[in-house]
């Protein structure tokens, strides 16, 4: 196990640069294709973009919330740009779909896409199997498609308008009732794609550290 970490270690110290590429890129194209999404989903492009004030925001709530178990999940929930379209029909008008950009949720993804980068990386330095190589590519995805998606930051008026990982599955079909339903669900989804991803990455580390082993010790491995 150490021999895992110290593999892992060494990985994050001679590719942080491109780690943070990784992170980058994930939670940037992340925004972009659930934009994607909801306007071919609606076949409508946006017709509005609201930048909010999140520093400021973020400043009152530290001042005006006196503990931190409600100051931080109040916090994570604060909005730096919402872009959707709204129909004018109603009065000064409504917002019937958007995509909220959530700094937190793109901190999460940052993380994500570094995680996803260091599975990468250390899978293409692995000399294990194609069918090997298969199971944890596939684990890579699941656990970075768990947290994708419950990470998820769309609105659509149907759903209550607020902004939740619910909503790509109402988009998808799934009865609005029962998305909701599901929408508590998010924590444990999220947290399993995290064990998964970390489990690849530990699995990853430790065949490589192994491997050092045998060759230090002059002993081919397989």
């Amino acid at each position: 196990m150490i021999g895992a970490i110290s593999v892992i270690g060494q990985t994050v110290r001679t590719s942080w640069r491109r780690l943070i590429a990784w992170g980058v890129v994930v939670s940037v194209l992340f925004q972009i294709i659930m934009l994607i999404a909801l306007i071919v989903r609606f076949q409508a492009v946006p017709n509005y973009i609201t930048f909010y004030d999140w520093i400021g925001n973020v400043a009152w709530i530290i001042q005006s919330t006196p503990s931190w178990r409600d100051m931080l999940p109040i916090i994570s929930e604060e909005w730096l740009i919402e872009i959707g379209k709204m129909n004018y029909d109603y009065g000064t008008g409504i917002s019937e779909w958007s995509l909220n950009v959530v700094p937190s949720k793109v901190l999460v993804m940052f993380f994500l896409g570094g995680l996803i980068g260091l599975s990468t990386m250390l899978m293409q330095s692995d000399e294990c199997s194609k069918s090997s190589k298969r199971g944890l590519a596939f684990g890579t995805g699941v656990g970075g498609i768990l947290i994708a998606m419950t990470n998820a930051t769309m609105s659509w008026v149907v759903c209550c308008a607020t902004p939740s990982w619910v909503v790509g599955l109402a988009m998808l079909g799934l009865g609005v009732s029962t998305s909701l339903a599901l929408e508590t669900m998010g924590p444990a989804l999220s947290g399993a794609g995290l064990l998964v991803l970390l489990s690849v990455i530990f699995i990853l580390s430790w065949r490589k550290s192994n491997k050092r082993q045998y060759l230090n010790a002059g002993v081919k491995y397989a």
